[in-house]
């Protein structure tokens, strides 16, 4: 400053318009040598950063430079030239140091943003992440981080020390908690839900409350975001995970195996007693030829050692188609190639209703893949329904609009028929 004064002094210039000029000039001076100072940290500095980063084996630093960590360094340079420059302009010298230090804070703010998103995103390169995610803990940090650095910029604008506005938070706490009532809620529920396992990333949740019902995409303090299976982002309140009842599948996934619960209304009309042509069909069914013949013997052997009189079929022991078919599904889904054997398997009948009487299937698929499971469970009905008119039994269905025309179109030829005769 001195120099360029010196300088324009000897034009013999009016000495204000020196003063001003002088500062304008340093004003210029100081805003190109941060300038050039900054540009030569982005493009030298950085590049050079760069090319170690991309040259080592490690990947963390990859992904420091991604989140562009090290970029944010270089915005430190003109702040501290500023800074160091103060004292050219000493009536404003405070307020021009106070400023370049608020913006330093506010960059290193920045930068720690950064370095959270680094390490979070560091951290899910590891399986753990799935079960143990951080993003929250990390928010709760960046919370507190960026609640100090206000207090700092506060304290550094005013003039006063830090602690002083420290002590007065406590006065303020009921306000904090009522501002950061949704965090602190989550910050409890985030470490419930990572400390008793019960949710993780991937996971497939249903909670119908909030129309989720897919998979996890992502944990954070306040929120856990769910994809539907129609692609749509479901946003739950993490706490709302801890009050609120939800259905999380991943023990189906893990165990291999994904449940058939489905039930065949048997019309109970066209249940009855085998008779002996049948008996004799059923024994060249593949899944059906040990279980007749070990079925008649322990029956025969049954009436005979009581003495049954089988003049009347209603006497002793026989075998039902009902019960047939049913041995039948079983040694059937025992075979299926698409069936876990490994677990629950039954065919088990259920208490009739006005829709016939209920044959339930409960097993479970060896692939737990949506399409897949569907896809066995297609082919198992659809095996179910085209074979139980071989065992003599009609599957039950309310009447349509179609059967009742039928019918009336039958009574009207019947009725015909009877006129016809009548004459």
């Amino acid at each position: 400053m001195k120099f360029i004064e010196n300088m324009l002094e000897s034009s013999n210039m009016n000495p204000t318009v020196v003063n001003v000029l002088s500062n304008v000039l340093m004003i210029v001076f100081i805003a190109i040598v941060a300038i050039i100072a900054n540009f030569l940290t982005k493009k030298i500095v950085i590049k050079i950063i760069s090319q170690i980063v991309r040259k080592n084996k490690f990947q963390w630093d990859d992904i420091l430079f991604e989140r562009k960590v090290f970029h944010r360094l270089s915005h430190f340079v003109p702040a501290i030239i500023i800074y160091s420059f103060a004292e050219t302009f000493p009536a404003y010298e405070d307020w021009i140091q106070k400023g370049a230090v608020t913006y330093i804070i506010i960059i290193s703010l920045l930068m720690m943003n950064n370095v959270f998103n680094a390490i979070n995103d560091i951290y899910q390169t590891y399986d753990i992440s799935k079960v143990r995610p951080i993003k929250g803990y990390l928010q709760v940090i960046e919370i507190v981080a960026v609640t100090l650095g206000i207090i700092l910029i506060i304290a550094n604008l005013i003039g006063k020390s830090p602690l002083l506005l420290l002590s007065g938070i406590g006065a303020l706490s009921a306000v904090f908690m009522l501002v950061f009532k949704d965090s602190l809620l989550g910050l409890v529920a985030g470490i419930q839900l990572t400390s008793n396992d019960m949710v993780r990333v991937g996971d497939w949740i249903e909670m119908p409350k909030y129309g989720a019902d897919g998979d996890i995409i992502d944990i954070s303090l306040n929120t856990v975001k769910v994809q539907n299976w129609d692609k749509t982002i479901v946003t739950i309140p993490s706490y709302a995970l801890i009050s609120d009842s939800f259905k999380n599948w991943r023990g189906m996934q893990n165990s291999g195996g994904r449940r058939i619960k489905r039930s065949v209304f048997i019309d109970s009309s066209s249940i009855s007693f085998c008779t002996a042509e049948m008996m004799e069909k059923f024994k060249y069914i593949h899944y059906l030829s040990d279980y007749i013949v070990e079925r008649e013997n322990e029956i025969a052997e049954y009436n005979r050692r009581n003495d049954v009189d089988r003049s009347n079929r209603v006497n002793g022991r026989a075998l039902t188609n009902i019960g047939v078919f049913r041995a039948y599904i079983d040694n059937y889904l025992k075979h299926h190639p698409g069936i876990n054997q490994d677990m629950t398997l039954m065919v088990r009948q259920l208490a009739p209703t006005e829709h016939g009487l209920p044959l339930e299937i409960y097993c479970f698929t060896n692939d737990i893949r949506w399409a897949v499971y569907e896809s066995i469970q297609g082919d198992i009905f659809d095996h179910i329904f085209a074979v139980a008119p071989e065992f003599g039994l009609q599957i039950f269905q309310s009447p349509s609009g179609s059967d009742l025309r039928a019918l009336i179109e039958e009574t009207k030829k019947e009725e015909e028929m009877t006129r016809e005769l009548g004459h």
